[in-house]
């Protein structure tokens, strides 16, 4: 079975393989070049351009980035029927022996096209409809050559894996959210029972932030390249009926990471409103100034600015006197590198640094880049937004997805980084699951801290008593 090389691999710094085609005419077949770069073509001819045939089999980046943006036009199991209808045309069999010859040429070809499918985009194959396509062809291949049989079932296999691994990691995210409650809650209800915190679970900032990097590169590792693009599908222009996912859409793992987010911003701040004495808060702010720093060395950008958010929320950052007993050179650093100012100019900075450092990596601890989130879902956002999938002709703008893909292709290369980090399982079920105040709480344990300072603070220092403890 042929393996398909890292995905890093695939896109040259401009975005285009420049070796792509060997076609020298600017329009070919209604795919229209320039450079040898395709840069746009009617959706029938580039789906034509995705299956193969005796002679020709697509470039993996053109696979990619056909399979990625194509759903903003059609669904994955329309496009799959078209495959396999222009499949089972391509290796019409017969009886005569030059078409079995033909078949023998071909099969393996498909087989390569639909373990690529199945390997990068497995959630595709949740539908039933994909489901029944992909067998419907598979057993056509498989009945050719006993080789063929083998290969086939190594790829059901491994999807079915996939599928098994992505439905365990929602029941067990379903879980946690279940079991999420408001901490001022459990506080009232039984004082005792949550005294703990951070620093007594895990005394040491390195490995907060190695438990840290094994919950973002996990989350990370479920979530699927569709769905950077699925969060932002809306009608196509020459389909009035329906928009492409007429769905429920499907990011669910996008969405769990970014709750992850700002679940670990809403800890910090927690951990930090908490104690009774400054100096225990003082002490927790430099615990996680050391946390984050940690991070940034690690190259888990992530957490790094959920860390920083979480410090810089309101009920935290008007913490005066607390703040006055930290040493706070290195936050002043750590927030220098994700300054937001010049569109994150020194995080994108470091960024790539990271990434390059990846490239050239020995060990999986010097391979591991995890993005700050929401910048790269913006990023992608307003790549989106700022160029038309189609152009006035009607043709798809490929262009536009060679560069998209080539932003998703880098994350791709990314989440499939092993945690070279020994898991601790109390401090990662302590990070997961321990309850955290809500906004309105950290404001209330914020000012119980350090009084009001002003009319509007004790205003509404009154009305969340009142509120959240029941008391004038």
């Amino acid at each position: 079975m042929p393996q398909t090389p890292p995905f890093s691999a695939m896109f040259d710094s401009s975005g285009y393989n420049r070796n792509l085609y060997q076609s020298a005419e600017d329009s070919c077949g209604g795919l229209y070049y320039h450079d040898n770069n395709l840069l746009s073509g009617s959706l029938e001819a580039l789906i034509q351009h995705l299956v193969p045939n005796v002679d020709y089999y697509p470039d993996r980046t053109y696979i990619f980035t056909f399979l990625l943006s194509s759903r903003l036009f059609m669904h994955p199991y329309e496009l799959m029927a078209k495959v396999c209808h222009l499949c089972v045309e391509h290796q019409r069999l017969s009886d005569s022996d030059s078409d079995k010859n033909q078949m023998k040429k071909i099969a393996p070809k498909i087989l390569q096209l639909l373990t690529e499918w199945t390997e990068t985009f497995p959630y595709d194959f949740r539908d039933e409809r994909m489901m029944r396509n992909l067998k419907d062809l598979a057993h056509r291949i498989a009945t050719g050559e006993e080789t063929y049989r083998k290969n086939v079932q190594q790829m059901m296999q491994c999807l079915i894996r996939k599928l098994a691994a992505l439905s365990q990691y929602e029941e067990v995210l379903a879980k946690i959210s279940s079991t999420s409650t408001d901490r001022l809650t459990v506080l009232k209800t039984k004082p005792q029972s949550i005294q703990r915190d951070i620093i007594t679970v895990c005394s040491d900032p390195y490995t907060l932030a190695q438990q840290l990097t094994h919950i973002e590169l996990e989350r990370l590792n479920y979530i699927g390249p569709e769905e950077f693009v699925q969060a932002f599908v809306q009608k196509d222009p020459l389909d009035n009926d329906k928009s492409c996912y007429s769905e429920r859409k499907k990011t669910r793992n996008l969405e769990a990471y970014v709750e992850w987010f700002n679940r670990l911003s809403y800890l910090v701040a927690t951990e930090i409103c908490m104690p009774v004495k400054k100096k225990h808060r003082a002490r927790m702010i430099e615990y996680f100034i050391d946390v984050a720093r940690e991070c940034f060395n690690i190259g888990n950008f992530n957490s790094l600015m959920a860390i920083i958010s979480g410090m810089n929320m309101s009920p935290v950052s008007r913490l005066k006197k607390t703040w006055a007993k930290v040493k706070t050179a290195k936050f002043d650093i750590l927030e220098h590198q994700m300054d937001p100012s010049s569109n994150f100019y020194n995080y994108r900075t470091a960024l790539r640094g990271a990434a390059q450092r990846s490239l050239t990596a020995h060990s999986s601890r010097e391979k591991i880049v995890i993005p700050f989130f929401s910048l790269l879902i913006k990023d992608i956002y307003f790549l989106n937004e700022g160029c038309a999938n189609r152009l006035p002709n009607g043709h798809v703008n490929f262009e536009k997805f060679w560069e998209l893909a080539k932003q998703v292709s880098e994350f791709m290369t990314w989440k499939q980084v092993e945690c070279p980090f020994e898991r601790d399982r109390k401090i990662l079920q302590y990070l997961l699951t321990v309850p955290v105040f809500s906004e309105d709480a950290l404001y209330l344990a914020s000012y119980e801290s350090e009084g009001p300072e002003n009319h509007i603070e004790k205003d509404r220092w009154k009305s969340l008593r009142s509120s959240l403890l029941g008391r004038v």
